[in-house]
């Protein structure tokens, strides 16, 4: 089983929000949310770290979540799993809390923050050498930068170990329009690339809509990938990125993470009403295929899962119960006629190199 580098895990989300305990097994986690009835993902998580082991995934990109867009969505209820809050300095305080839930389980041996291209090539090392007694390494993202309060604090939450930075999710974030609406980037926005760019921090592009999308290439120079995304020729929509944007991302040697959602696997899907069966895990090799066409190389594909990222098993693939199962898709690259060398890129060495290129030699 190769090494599987995986570039999006909402795992502190899932801890804090879902209250799921990361250190059990993917079984114990079913189990202990039988019976609950507040997210169509509850007894249907696909990962924990013993899971992420068992995987052999030594490094991940694991994110910080928390909204707070200039419009506040009307609502009736307000659940522990939501991600919108009423002002910045809130979503800052969320934000905070799931860092010190990372920093705790690595002053507990079960994480160890990669922040430099050495720490990330000793670590990897460390784990082919001896997996067993290797924490998990992580990448810290943000995915949303509306806890960024400004962009004179991004040196702040690099100096915390942050490395990418998505500006928006879903809708209108401060600083960018997202998935689902189109827009620019605010002045603020601006002014948030160009801070990236004097911290070294890398810019993810997964979640822009296509005007704020166009706009942040434009102003940042700096190293750019897009974490988990999968392609709109194939899947349409505006989640999805469409076939000039994938040229202009791999003309700036951009990696892009292939998710196993399977929303943005299969044309039409409807939450909660489509099967899983519908779809399986051989077209997400549909999706990495697309790319490479485009490219003329595997050079820009890779393994952005999203898995647990607000869904569960009721939205993937069916031949996919847990990230184990990704691994399947050696077999499938392998059939289609993919080097062994090409498959290893997919799977570990294209993010090793981009994040050996993107991360600071030292601190």
């Amino acid at each position: 089983m190769r090494p599987l580098i995986d570039s999006h895990l909402d795992l502190a989300w899932n801890a804090l929000y879902f209250n799921r305990d990361l250190l059990a097994t993917v079984t114990e986690v079913r189990a202990a949310e039988h019976g609950l009835k507040d997210e169509l993902a509850r007894g249907k998580n696909t990962l924990t770290l013993p899971e992420l082991r068992r995987a052999n995934i030594p490094i991940c990109v694991a994110t910080l979540m928390a909204r707070s867009g200039p419009e506040q969505l009307a609502r009736s209820e307000f659940k522990r799993t939501d991600l919108d809050y009423t002002t910045q300095a809130i979503a800052y305080g969320h934000a905070q809390g799931q860092l010190a839930f990372y920093r705790l389980l690595e002053e507990q041996g079960h994480l160890r923050f990669i922040t430099t291209r050495a720490e990330l090539f000793a670590h990897f090392a460390a784990w082919q050498q001896a997996p067993a007694n290797t924490p998990l390494g992580i990448i810290l993202s943000m995915e949303g930068a509306d806890s960024i309060v400004s962009p004179d604090q991004v040196q702040a939450w690099w100096d915390c170990g942050l490395r990418a930075v998505g500006p928006v999710h879903y809708r209108r974030s401060q600083y960018a329009y997202g998935t689902g609406v189109d827009g620019p980037l605010s002045t603020q926005g601006a002014e948030l690339l160009r801070a990236f760019m004097r911290t070294g921090m890398t810019l993810d592009v997964t979640h822009l809509c296509d005007q704020s999308f166009y706009q942040a290439l434009d102003i940042y120079q700096g190293p750019v990938l897009a974490s988990h995304h999968n392609c709109r020729s194939l899947v349409s929509g505006d989640r999805q990125l469409s076939d000039e944007q994938l040229r202009l991302l791999i003309e700036r040697d951009a990696v892009i993470g292939t998710a196993f959602d399977a929303w943005m696997l299969y044309p039409g899907w409807q939450r909660g009403v489509t099967s899983p069966q519908v779809v399986g895990i051989e077209a997400a090799a549909d999706h990495i295929d697309h790319i490479c066409q485009i490219a003329g190389s595997a050079r820009h594909c890779a393994i952005g899962s999203d898995l647990d990222g607000g869904f569960g098993t009721e939205q993937t693939p069916h031949d996919l119960d847990t990230i184990t199962d990704i691994h399947k898709l050696e077999d499938i690259l392998d059939r289609r006629g993919y080097s062994a060398a090409e498959i290893d890129g997919i799977f570990f060495e294209n993010w090793l190199r981009f994040f050996g290129n993107a991360l600071p030699q030292t601190q």
